[in-house]
């Protein structure tokens, strides 16, 4: 479900789909993990970072998000003062204990990462590390996934080398970013992960780019939009609101601004819902 999902609705994303199925699967399989699964995805706003959580939370537990063994947290939202981050540690602690005291399985979504303040995130380091037990409780079977747009410069930076050498984005490895991704975000000094023991210590499984999106798949997302509200797909709107997009850089005018962001109000403005 995973897997085919991500085919019909995550477009210009082949990097994110091999990459996120292959270690769900394969961490959900194993019966002797040594650590929890640990992933950080990064890239643009409206590339796809909280539709493939979603995803991932609705491949496992049967009420997605809204599952009481699934964990959100969006840095403005719960950790919005610099002054309070010794509290927010603490809470996090205990949060994250309480929660796997009660489901070993559980979910945990750190949104916003790139706004986090610098240091608070290794306050978890224990949890994602490779102890049998913490206090008495495994943490081996918990999953955290990040979200952050720090590292999306040099993912943009990747794909427009390949694109200004003729080469196609699907001709892009997991190994012509990932180091120079975890790298960009270790040293990014706006970022959560800024000089974090998580990355340092290599406790994120996988660094997961998602590219910034193309015309085409903007074009791609509002007809999934359209389809999924169940109106007839009108071609020239569809082209309509493609075109209303910014696109960058400037010259050559490659890649959404926004990603698929705002198809949800631009569709609300073209058809009377």
């Amino acid at each position: 479900a995973l897997q085919d999902t991500l085919d019909k609705r995550l477009f210009g994303q082949h990097l994110v789909s091999k990459v996120v199925v292959k270690a769900v699967r394969g961490f959900l399989n194993n019966t002797n993990a040594k650590k929890p699964l640990a992933l950080s995805l990064h890239g643009w706003t409206g590339t796809g970072k909280n539709f493939v959580s979603k995803i991932v939370a609705e491949s496992i537990y049967k009420k997605g998000l809204q599952s009481k063994y699934v964990h959100q947290f969006v840095a403005t939202l719960h950790f919005p003062h610099a002054h309070s981050i010794n509290l927010y540690k603490d809470q996090l602690q205990s949060w994250i204990r309480g929660n796997v005291s009660k489901c070993p399985r559980s979910l945990f979504i750190f949104d916003e990462m790139d706004k986090m303040h610098a240091g608070l995130i290794d306050s978890i380091k224990p949890f994602l590390d490779y102890y049998e037990l913490l206090d008495g409780v495994s943490y081996r079977q918990a999953i955290f996934i990040f979200l952050s747009n720090a590292g999306a410069e040099k993912i943009t930076e990747v794909a427009l080398d390949f694109w200004r050498n003729g080469r196609t984005r699907e001709d892009i490895q997991l190994t012509d970013i990932q180091n120079a991704l975890s790298v960009s975000v270790f040293n990014n000094k706006n970022s959560g992960f800024w000089h974090s023991t998580l990355i340092d210590k290599n406790l994120i499984d996988y660094f997961i780019p998602f590219l910034p999106l193309e015309y085409k798949h903007v074009k791609m997302c509002v007809r999934v939009e359209i389809e999924s509200r169940g109106y007839a797909v009108d071609e020239d709107i569809l082209t309509r609101i493609a075109d209303e997009m910014t696109y960058f850089p400037r010259e050559e005018r490659i890649y959404s601004d926004k990603g698929c962001k705002t198809v949800d109000a631009k569709l609300d403005y073209y058809y009377d819902f």
